[in-house]
Parts: C-alpha cells; structure tokens; sequence
C-alpha cells in the first residue's frame, strides 16, 4: 500500500490523528469478510482499549495458550504500534515498540496468525468459497466470550474446586439454597450486549407475561425505499397470536389469542445493526440478495426502549457487501476516525467525503449498477457512563 498509504497521509495532511495509524490487510484468497469486520472492530475505541489492556495484562504474567483472543490483541497491537519490522513485533516488548521512533503511519499488515487460528477452530471458515461478514462477527464475539468467561478466577476457583462428576444439562456448582449464580459480565459484555424484553399480553385476561433475552446485535427485516428508523419500529411492531399460534396463558390455562411485541430493555453501548439482505425466496428455491434502500442516519435515536426514552447513537463504521447474489462477492469497511470518514478494502485505504456514505444505502430500483449496500451498522452510545 505504499503509493496508497503516501496518498492517504498527503490527503490528511497536518490533519492527521497524533498517534492513529490506518493499515490496509491482506486478503488471503476470500477473507475479505474477515477484514471488513476486523477494521469496523478496530475502530470501536472502547472495544480496542480494552482488549490492549488486556494484551498488555496478559504479556506480563499469563501463559496460557494461544487463542483468538489473543491472536486478536497481536493484531490489533500490530495497527496500533506497528514499526518497520512488523515480524519482530510478536518478540518484542510493548515498552519498546511505544518508544520507537520508526513508527509507521499507513501500510499494510498481514493477519495471517489471525486467520490461521480461527480456521483451526472452525471448520466453516477453511474454504475458499464466501463468507458471510455477519456471521463471522457473531462468532468472534462469542469465542471472545468464552475464553475470556474461562479465564475469570470464579470460573478458575470453581474448575479447581468441583467433584470430578458431571451433571448433564444442570449447573456445575449449584448453591446450597438453590439459587444460581448471575452470569459472568466481561468487557466484551459491557460493550455490545443489550437486552431485549418479549411482551405476550393474554387478550382474555389481559396478564402480561415479560421474558428477557440479551442480544449482541439486531437483525432487521428491510423492505424497500426504508430507513433504520422504519425498520425498528417494524421491529418493535405488535403481532397477533391466534388460530394455530395461539399462546399459552398461566392463569387461564388454556391456548388464548394474545398479543406479542419486542422492546429494548437496555440498549447496548455499541449498538450492532444487521441488515437481512439475504432473503430465502421458495420460487427459486435459494437465497437472494436484497439491494433495497435502507437509509442509515450519521446519528441515530433509539426509542423503542422500555423506558420510552430516547437513546442517541453516533454512526462509526459501516461493513459493505459489494456484489449482486449472496454466494459470491466482496466485503468492504467504512470508517469513521477523527471526524474523517475512510474506505478500506483489504489492503487499500482511502479517504472519503461523509456525503459519501450515502451511496452505499442501497438501490432504490431492483436492477441497477450499484451493488455496494450497507449490510451491518456500528454505532456508538452518546451517553455518558455507559461503560460503568
């Protein structure tokens, strides 16, 4: 990216970020799924130091085996801190890469550690045939989850200390009065995960019955000529339980027509939007992909909480699905840095006008020539505190 990455540094000028770097990635063969991902993930701030942390935390005593959360925090310490010499930097000390003086704006890095593990973990990713962006995203969150679940001292405390039993389909350590204990929150958690609450309103005696379920991301139906707005409300819409999909009411006793909606019960930090653009059509017996408009805004209200209260969001990065059928194509990044929006595309970074964002909403006829649509959204929460 060397041409690329002089264009880029020329077009920021003095405006470049003191201490940010942007680096293309290697694509090798089709990981340009795993890419766009990756630099969306880059540039969630909160996310990004709180994974150095932990690299930094574990360099200095842990010895345990190597992960994809660890092969991760190489990577993204790779952007962050990355000198002439990127082979060395796996060898070298954090203190000493802060300290050198050869420390390169713009480039290209190669996760090639990165990809290796996470195609020995899981098979679905060992072929060259597309993948799918949004699927690998609700993967790595979930393996993060659980190494990082694995590794707490109560989790560590409880494998020491429990029988050699098992118990199929029951908790490992159940206390003595029969409560179990809250689930682990993990910085991962703190980031990403919301809660949504299920309403099923009994239309005979008017009972509501509230499940709550957490979620790291949403996926929302799209229909054509939309915004995100519309399809949250969509989302967030009352349905009706009756004929065959009646509901089961406690108090009555019985199969009753009810009502059904879905909340926000407390919206995430990061709020994930995943557009479904790839649609099962029965006719043609295959999925196709959906080029409808759908209108992002740069900044989002939530108000389809519990609470009523409206929730604002700031637009950071966007992952593109460029290509006109489900099975094949490509995946692109927008992002946004320092107020400057860029364009990754594997190993090429560019600069982009915000005004440019738009033409990736989609296409407001069936057939046309652009085929770059936004497919997942990452926001980020206005709110103070939110990390707390």
């Amino acid at each position: 990216m060397g041409a690329a990455g002089s264009k880029l540094e020329k077009a920021l000028g003095d405006q470049f970020p003191e201490g940010e770097r942007y680096f293309g990635l290697e694509n090798f063969g089709n990981t340009c799924y795993c890419n766009s991902v990756l630099q969306a993930l880059y540039f969630c701030v909160p996310f990004r130091e709180q994974l150095l942390e932990y690299y930094s935390n574990y360099k200095n005593g842990a010895d345990a085996e190597e992960n994809l959360l660890i092969c991760l925090a190489d990577l993204f310490t790779q952007f962050k801190f990355c000198r002439e010499d990127d082979a060395f930097l796996f060898l070298a000390n954090v203190i000493d890469v802060l300290i050198s003086s050869q420390k390169k704006k713009t480039g290209v890095i190669a996760p090639k550690r990165f990809v290796q593990r996470l195609k020995k973990q899981n098979e679905l990713f060992r072929s060259y045939m597309h993948q799918d962006a949004h699927e690998f995203l609700n993967i790595l969150l979930n393996e993060l989850v659980d190494i990082l679940e694995k590794e707490a001292p109560t989790a560590k405390n409880e494998a020491e200390t429990s029988p050699p039993e098992k118990v199929a389909n029951g908790p490992k350590n159940p206390q003595a009065n029969g409560v179990q204990k809250e689930p682990l929150v993990t910085w991962v958690h703190k980031n990403f995960q919301g809660i949504l609450t299920n309403e099923t309103r009994c239309l005979r005696c008017e009972t509501v019955t509230a499940r709550d379920e957490t979620f790291f991301d949403l996926s929302l139906d799209i229909e054509q000529n939309s915004s995100i707005t519309s399809c949250l409300k969509n989302f967030s819409s009352t349905e009706t339980l009756n004929a065959e999909d009646k509901f089961f009411c406690d108090k009555c006793c019985s199969l009753q027509e009810a009502q059904k909606r879905m909340k926000i019960k407390k919206p995430p930090h990061i709020l994930v939007i995943h557009l479904k653009r790839f649609k099962y059509i029965e006719q043609l017996g295959r999925y196709k992909k959906l080029s409808y408009r759908v209108v992002f805004p740069l900044e989002l209200k939530l108000s389809n909480t519990v609470e009523d209260a409206d929730s604002e969001y700031s637009l950071f990065a966007v992952v593109v699905h460029v290509g006109s059928g489900p099975n094949h194509g490509h995946y692109v990044s927008l992002v946004k840095s320092h107020n400057h929006w860029l364009f990754f595309d594997d190993e090429n970074v560019e600069m982009i006008d915000e005004s440019a964002v738009q033409t990736f909403f989609g296409s407001a006829q069936e057939y046309s020539s652009n085929t770059d649509h936004g497919y997942i959204l990452f926001y980020e929460s206005l709110g103070a505190n939110k990390n707390s």
